[in-house]
């Protein structure tokens, strides 16, 4: 019997695509196919993979009009922001380019006795397990790296975008990357789960939920297989007393809206010092009035309805749950007729709120953010680091070394200072507690993409 995965999408509601999953034996059988492959494309000279890989690349960014249109179909996302390819482009030339640094063995000794150092090898088969939100991103973020490492690489996409994946292997292929060597595959949990406790992959990147995270490191256990995951976040602000507050508003509250609040470091709650607090929302709460929301397909569209309705259906239920609590909503939604009850949802913003309401404890990922006022670092601090994830954080002041200073006490992957919602690819992307474990991008990507292999040669 076969399985599907479907998109649905959330402009309409229609079936958008579906696609049949591999059995089993089919399943396994790629696998195979991946190892056996895998022995050629790492003994090519490094140039070579970097070139595919930037051919590959270059592909993608020739289907580009085609992928916009494609992407507001399957996750919503507007027509007027252009898709993906500058940030892709970006990630997999920046990987590229220190590649070969990155990749050098490490010189321990060349004498006339002894030659001694470790190189860094590939894992064998990597496996992508890719989420919807930004699909192309996300994914290169390690399929470039990996391809460059030596490494074949199985890409598993998100049933929200299932084209995704077809659209790189089919930029790939073109460019001359073999088909064993990078293959999309549409699989379901069971048989993705089975071929990792099978131990048929050297490395597993997983970006999702934190239940989804868990049921990779469970099917991986005893296997030992290398799992690197990114799961939830709930990344704070902080707006601090010497802030610029009109930079400050304009990127915090993009940081927390853009995508529909879908964005895996996007800003979910935010924190103003009580000199700031008034003038702050009330600038917060005009951007936001003048938000647009629609058909992702109009370009007067600026933010589309989210991916799926039960999506919207969570941001509801945290948001009404935050009102009945005594939070006060500040957006009218007389602004935004076109929020249906189902994947169309009004931007929303919440003060009067605290940390027992889900809204700001659970992850939203949609487009609500509650406003706290605080009166100091300390407190300011205690409240970031009152969460169960910890991805980025974002500070706001005119002072380096107070940003310094906080930022090493929050419990985060990644510190910013007068920026946020952004990823760095010569930075190491990584979290802490339950948004993950790992790192890509930078060197310490390829170090995860590779495992070090150390030669102690005596010369006779």
């Amino acid at each position: 019997m076969s399985n599907t995965v479907k998109c649905i999408s959330p402009i309409d509601g229609s079936l958008y695509a579906e696609r049949e999953t591999l059995s089993n034996d089919a399943a396994h059988a790629a696998v195979e196919r991946a190892k056996s492959a895998q022995v050629a494309w790492a003994a090519r000279p490094l140039n070579e993979r970097i070139a595919l890989v930037k051919a590959g690349v270059e592909k993608v960014g020739q289907m580009n009009d085609k992928i916009v249109e494609e992407l507001a179909w399957q996750m919503g996302r507007p027509v007027r922001y252009g898709g993906e390819f500058g940030g892709f482009n970006q990630r997999a030339s920046y990987m590229a380019e220190i590649a070969a640094d990155a990749l050098a063995p490490i010189a321990i000794e060349d004498s006339g006795e002894f030659n001694r150092y470790i190189k860094r090898v590939p894992h064998g088969v990597v496996l992508v397990v890719a989420p919807w939100n930004y699909p192309y991103m996300t994914a290169i973020n390690t399929v470039a790296p990996a391809l460059i490492a030596g490494n074949t690489v199985m890409l598993k996409h998100a049933s929200q975008t299932l084209l995704v994946g077809e659209r790189l292997a089919e930029a790939f292929h073109a460019a001359g990357i073999p088909g064993d060597v990078f293959q999309n595959v549409f699989l379901d949990h069971d048989t993705t789960s089975s071929l990792i406790a099978s131990g048929s992959f050297g490395f597993v990147n997983f970006t999702g939920s934190v239940g989804g995270g868990q049921a990779m490191e469970r099917a991986a256990a005893g296997t030992f297989t290398g799992v690197g995951t990114e799961l939830g976040g709930k990344d704070p602000g902080y707006v601090m007393d010497d802030a610029d507050v009109d930079a400050a508003v304009e990127t915090l509250i993009d940081g927390a809206m853009f995508n529909s609040g879908q964005c895996c470091c996007g800003i979910e709650r935010i924190y103003v010092a009580e000199s700031l607090f008034d003038e702050f929302v009330e600038k917060a709460v005009k951007i936001v009035s003048g938000y647009k929301l629609g058909n992702p397909l109009d370009k007067e569209t600026t933010i589309g309805p989210m991916a799926h309705v039960r999506f919207a259906d969570e941001v509801r239920a945290q948001t009404k749950e935050a009102i009945e609590a005594g939070a006060k909503p500040l957006i009218d939604p007389a602004l935004f007729p076109e929020d249906d009850g189902g994947a169309y949802l009004m931007p929303q913003i919440l003060v009067d709120v605290d940390h027992s309401m889900r809204v700001m404890r659970d992850e939203s990922f949609g487009p609500v953010v509650g406003i706290m006022k605080v009166k100091d670092d300390a407190e300011a601090i205690s409240l970031m680091n009152d969460s169960e994830f910890g991805l980025t954080a974002s500070l706001w002041t005119k002072d380096v070394a107070r940003a310094q200073a906080v930022g090493d006490r929050i419990e985060t992957g990644t510190v910013f200072m007068n920026r946020c919602d952004y990823l760095d690819p010569a930075l190491c992307w990584t979290g802490c507690k339950n948004t993950g474990k790992g790192g890509g991008l930078s060197v310490i990507g390829y170090h995860n993409l590779t495992r070090p292999k150390s030669y102690h040669l005596k010369k006779v």
